[in-house]
């Protein structure tokens, strides 16, 4: 039974490691590893030259060099919905609180420390005005971006009574069918920025969406309008957020990405990157990472890959070998990997082929051991990126 080296980078939940089996060696100080659990620090796959496989432990993975994972024929994962209830549950307690100002209720309640009650409570009722807010009940929540995270706070919009319109330019229908009919989706983002009160942002970080949040979009929305990121802190360009603060165009900033430039604004709440930081999410996201790269190691099987296609299959009962050929999307190449494998004698029992328009991911069950020169005959091929062999009767 082959040993797979996994290193694993910041705190990851023992729940998840320990599923990991008796082939396993898991730990921090792991050498040069198969495969990779992470949840944020920065990683660079060059740094790890018989590396397959990478899981973050989280939805983000712009912590992680995919690109080049991607030409070395390296899979990465991630946990997409795992955290979503943590950090639905997290931004709504923050519009809360900044929706009611209780923040600042609450500061002004520890300055009458020292006071005796009747003092206390002249302050309380002389000030107590001071803080009024508002509900959340009846207000336009817009919700850019409906995936799992997007979706599950759209229905948390829904559930307290709020108006929803929500966008997305690319909709999963898996989280468009987990929303409530009362939510309305927009085909149009000005459309969602123009009726919304509270617009919350829910996109993953990528060239798109890097300062997608500008100055331009801070136009469309409504004067007063309060603006929510959980997402990532880049998608944001908080110059002009602040800018629109200064000038009333915003009420107020919500972030869980606190810099140098939004901490000391006044209309800025901010949280430290709180929003998967939950024993259930970090345990969810370290569950469902271990089972990701687990069964690429010792199946090649796919699902919630960044950079390759889904691809899941079991072994049948008359195979020997796997052979997991990844390539360049390209016609043609299941025709050679295909008449390889056979001129030199080997029966196929299954071929399985997926695409995503970058990579080809093909996995080939066989029912005789494969001899290295066929191996090497595949891989001399110049747009195939990397060849594995695993057995079916690990």
């Amino acid at each position: 039974m082959e040993l797979y080296r996994i290193k694993t980078i910041n705190r990851i939940a023992p729940e998840g490691l320990a599923l990991f089996g008796p082939n396993y060696q898991v730990g921090p100080d792991v050498a040069n590893p198969h495969g990779i659990v992470v949840r944020s620090d920065q990683l660079d796959i060059d740094d790890y030259p018989e590396l397959l496989a990478v899981a973050r432990a989280g939805a983000g993975v712009n912590n992680i060099t995919v690109d080049k994972a991607t030409k070395q024929g390296i899979c990465i994962f991630n946990t997409p919905g795992a955290n979503a209830n943590a950090v639905a549950e997290l931004l709504f307690a923050m519009l809360g609180v900044e929706m009611r100002h209780i923040h600042q209720g609450v500061e002004f309640c520890k300055e009458l420390a020292g006071l005796d009650d009747a003092a206390i409570s002249q302050a309380v009722e002389s000030r107590k005005a001071t803080f009024r807010g508002v509900e959340l009940a009846g207000k336009n929540l817009g919700v850019v971006g409906v995936g799992k995270i997007g979706a599950m706070v759209a229905n948390g919009g829904v559930q307290r009574q709020m108006q929803v319109v929500a966008f997305d330019p690319s909709p999963a229908l898996e989280n468009i069918h987990t929303l409530s009919y009362d939510v309305k989706l927009s085909r149009n983002l000005g459309s969602v920025l123009q009726q919304a009160e509270i617009v919350s942002i829910h996109v993953p970080l990528n060239k798109k969406t890097h300062g997608l949040v500008n100055r331009e979009f801070i136009a469309q929305m409504q004067p007063g309008a309060t603006l929510i990121n959980f997402s990532r802190g880049e998608i944001v360009e908080d110059a002009a957020v602040l800018a629109a603060l200064d000038a009333g165009k915003l009420d107020g900033y919500i972030t869980d990405f606190p810099n140098h430039l939004n901490l000391a604004h006044p209309r800025v709440l901010t949280s430290p990157h709180l929003g998967a930081s939950t024993e259930e999410s970090e345990e969810n996201c370290a569950c469902l990472a271990v089972s990701e790269i687990k069964d690429y190691l010792e199946y090649g099987t796919i699902s919630r890959s960044v950079n390759f296609p889904t691809v899941e299959s079991i072994p049948s009962g008359s195979c020997h070998a796997r052979l997991i050929m990844i390539n360049r999307d390209i016609p043609g190449m299941i025709g050679f990997a295909s008449n390889i494998i056979g001129s030199n004698g080997i029966n196929i029992a299954s071929y399985l082929n997926e695409s995503n328009g970058f990579i080809g991911y093909n996995i080939i069950d066989v029912e005789s051991p494969i001899p290295l020169d066929v191996i090497a005959q595949i891989e001399a091929h110049p747009d195939v990126i990397r060849t594995r062999i695993m057995s079916c009767h690990n």
